[in-house]
């Protein structure tokens, strides 16, 4: 097995982190702020695109030429926060020596997961996908659109054959959210689950004391 695949992340391993034009930044801005406070080194790129899904989305007053994303995290977080350019092709996240732990694209637009699945490394948020297919590390993918068309499903499973987690945004219920946040958190749980960081941004279901009585006989396709 391979040993990057494999054992808990440790404080200190490093991450890329792709923002790109998909709906859903708050999933990005909260994965990349647990990282940080979990100690972890993340290297973090954004699209053109996300810019601006930054603006409409969570409200930053960004310069969307010169855009800066260390700015959006708290200064205590920043020491270990590297920002790169979309076309610095000489950035960390672009060679495969550079040892990254894992790549997330968080949230995934359908123009770049298409781009992902077919090769094309035209920026930088694209490369640091295509290394880590390339070196067998873990790709995560995060997709937050609907309804998805044929193409989409093609593309994702096309990635999925290739070894990289498609996890979409789809929070759950289960937990009983009573506000966003909790649902982007739990969002942004299951991504640190398949990254094996230890985490408590949600609660771990546990089988309840006692099942509830079925609402009605015809319940799970049941026959009368």
């Amino acid at each position: 097995m391979n040993t990057e695949r494999s054992g808990r992340a440790a404080p200190g391993d490093r991450f890329a982190v792709g923002f790109t034009g998909g709906s859903g930044i708050a999933y990005g801005l909260r994965l990349v702020e647990v990282l940080l406070q979990e100690g972890h080194e993340v290297h973090l790129c954004a699209t053109h695109a996300a810019g601006r899904v930054l603006v409409h989305e969570a409200g930053f007053q960004l310069d969307l030429q010169r855009p800066d994303l260390a700015g959006l995290f708290a200064a205590p977080l920043r020491q270990r926060l590297f920002v790169h350019a979309l076309d610095a092709v000489e950035a960390t996240p672009a060679s495969g020596s550079a040892g990254l732990r894992a790549t997330i694209l968080c949230p995934c637009s359908m123009g770049t997961l298409a781009r992902v699945a077919h090769g094309f490394s035209s920026n930088l948020v694209e490369r640091a996908a295509d290394v880590a297919l390339k070196e067998g590390r873990p790709l995560l993918i995060v997709p937050r659109e609907t309804p998805l068309s044929v193409l989409h499903l093609q593309n994702m499973l096309a990635l999925a054959q290739m070894g990289a987690i498609v996890l979409p945004a789809m929070p759950g219920f289960y937990h009983r959210p009573t506000t966003v946040q909790e649902l982007v958190d739990f969002v942004v749980g299951k991504i640190l689950d398949r990254l094996r960081i230890e985490h408590t941004l949600t609660r771990r279901w546990q089988t309840p004391p006692k099942s509830p009585p079925p609402t009605s006989p015809y319940d799970e396709g049941e026959t009368p």
